[in-house]
């Protein structure tokens, strides 16, 4: 919506606010990811690859929800079709724990047992020797830990298939086991090499970024005269005042506070992580996207009806408001309101992906970066904050912090809306590919500033740094992907891949062309849109 001067600085300072928590989320990864590396030893007759498991369960002939399991690392492989496994009775282990031989007749079922008081091998043992076809272990936590042979199972004569489930997914067998007659069906799918929910998210993020750059010749110019033609009429404003837009530059001081408050931001998520916090979480995500979504649709209108009359409102607090404005606005509410409440449905990530794609653009029209010594203390700050949380943090956590936090764990069921998804149709897994808004926002600031350069110095495409910026960046995120694919899946830093593709590519052209010193020390000249520093 159109607002006044106060109302709008007051935008600006929550939008500043969503910067920073969107910079707090910097990881690509798959939202199914649950796998845990237990490296045990590699003998002839353990070394089989860990593979994901589908568990399809009948109780009393009825069809429930399917569970996810994974194989161990020795024992016999499950079919890759559900039409090729039989339905095979569950049978709970007596004792439970299935470390000694089972009092319940196992011949021909699925052996259920707990995790624990024994090693993976001998419930193996203990299930075969006691004629279960299949051995079905559930894990003391969530987690889908890898069941590897120990170091002192030198030899392993294992023939049934063996494999392990969350423990949430034990409790609902549990449920059903004890006076319900139940049956499983097991069987290993494989996954697509190349998910076209990626090809979709790497287009989604290459693209807001282009949109975003160009955004700033497509609709600042026009901004101004926008606010006073759409909004409220000022005796005393005039084009281009301060109280008509307000933009950031981030300093060097700017850039390490921005990296060191997203870090503890994170640390907060990660410890007092509950629903009612995500919920603030998605207020916040709300209000940024209903601004984002309205200043992307007004953009366009306002250009192309500059000399169309207006009819307008006066309302409380917001004074002289266009009719036009104030639909958009009505509608931008609905919006975002109605994605909040179907949050959970299975259509969700659009709306989602929408209102993010239009609070980014929003957010690098607001902050922007002064040059490359800037830039470089960001990114590279960036660059350390990305792989610590990702890579090392499990050294102090015991677990990465940015891909828990990103995948909403302990969150009651809700999950974060600073992340761009998309669902994996053609994987028979489901779940969503996701990017988080810092892996699009730090590149973008580097990006824009690219193209204001390119425009102010009179470059080409060709022989500017913008377009080369854009394809670094399209190739980063692709090596990002690449490094998911290799990884089987484990969330990975995108900045990692990112930060080198983009400013590695912008320093080092700089240097070729003699450009780096004025790159280094670029000096845009003060311009009446920009309002103060960060």
């Amino acid at each position: 919506m159109s607002f006044p001067p106060w109302i709008r600085r007051r935008f600006s300072a929550a939008l500043l606010l969503l910067f920073l928590v969107a910079l707090s989320f910097a990881v690509v990864a798959t939202a199914a990811d649950g796998a845990s590396q237990d490296n045990g030893a590699k003998t002839p007759s353990c070394n089989n690859p860990f593979k994901m498991v589908k568990v399809k369960i009948w109780v009393d002939g009825v069809e429930g929800k399917d569970l996810a399991g994974l194989t161990a690392s020795f024992g016999a492989t499950l079919p890759e079709e559900a039409n090729k496994s039989p339905k095979l009775p569950a049978v709970l282990s007596n004792p439970l724990n299935g470390c000694s031989s089972s009092s319940s007749k196992l011949s021909g079922s699925v052996a259920v047992s707990t995790r624990g008081d024994c090693d993976f091998i001998t419930k193996a043992n203990v299930a075969q020797s006691g004629g279960a076809a299949a051995l079905l272990v559930i894990n003391d936590k969530e987690a889908l830990d890898q069941m590897a042979c120990s170091g002192n199972d030198t030899s392993v004569n294992i023939s049934i298939p063996v494999l392990i489930i969350p423990k949430s997914s034990g409790d609902d067998v549990n449920k059903y086991i004890t006076d319900k007659h139940v049956e499983l069906l097991l069987y290993a799918p494989t996954r697509p090499i190349v998910a076209y929910s990626v090809v979709f998210l790497w287009a989604m993020s290459v693209g807001t970024i282009i949109t975003a750059s160009f955004w700033q010749e497509f609709g600042t110019s026009e901004t101004d005269e926008r606010y006073n033609e759409l909004s409220k009429e000022s005796s005393n404003a005039r084009p281009g005042s301060d109280d008509d837009q307000e933009i950031v530059d981030i300093s060097v001081k700017g850039a390490v506070a921005f990296v060191i408050s997203a870090s503890t931001f994170l640390v907060l998520l990660y410890f007092f992580m509950s629903s009612w916090f995500v919920w603030l979480l998605i207020v916040l995500f709300c209000i940024g996207g209903v601004q984002g979504m309205h200043n992307c649709i007004m953009t366009p209108i306002a250009r192309k009806c500059r000399n169309c009359p207006q009819k307008k409102l006066n309302l409380p607090l917001f004074g002289e408001v266009s009719i036009v404005s104030f639909v958009v606005a009505i509608f931008c509410i609905i919006f975002a309101v109605v994605w909040a409440i179907n949050r959970r449905a299975s259509y969700s990530w659009v709306g989602q992906d929408i209102l993010g794609i239009c609070l980014m653009i929003t957010i690098l029209q607001l902050a922007r970066l002064p040059n490359i010594k800037v830039a470089t203390v960001l990114l590279c700050c960036a660059f350390v904050y990305d792989i610590f949380w990702v890579f090392l943090s499990p050294l102090i956590f015991h677990q990465s912090v940015m891909i828990a936090v990103a995948r909403g764990d302990n969150s009651g069921g809700e999950s974060i809306p600073m992340l761009l998804r998309v669902p994996r149709a053609s994987d028979p897994w489901g779940g969503y590919d996701m990017i988080g808004f810092g892996d699009i926002l730090f590149p973008g600031l580097l990006v824009s500033f690219a193209f204001r350069f390119d425009k102010a110095n009179k470059k080409r495409f060709a022989n500017g740094y913008f377009l080369w910026l854009i394809i670094g960046y399209a190739f980063g995120l692709f090596f990002t992907y690449l490094g998911l694919y290799l990884m089987n899946g484990h969330g990975q830093p995108a900045l990692l891949y990112l930060v080198p593709c983009t400013l590695g590519v912008c320093v080092v052209l700089g240097f070729m062309r003699g450009d780096l010193g004025k790159l280094w020390n670029y000096s845009p000249e003060s311009s009446s849109t920009t309002s103060g520093e960060a």
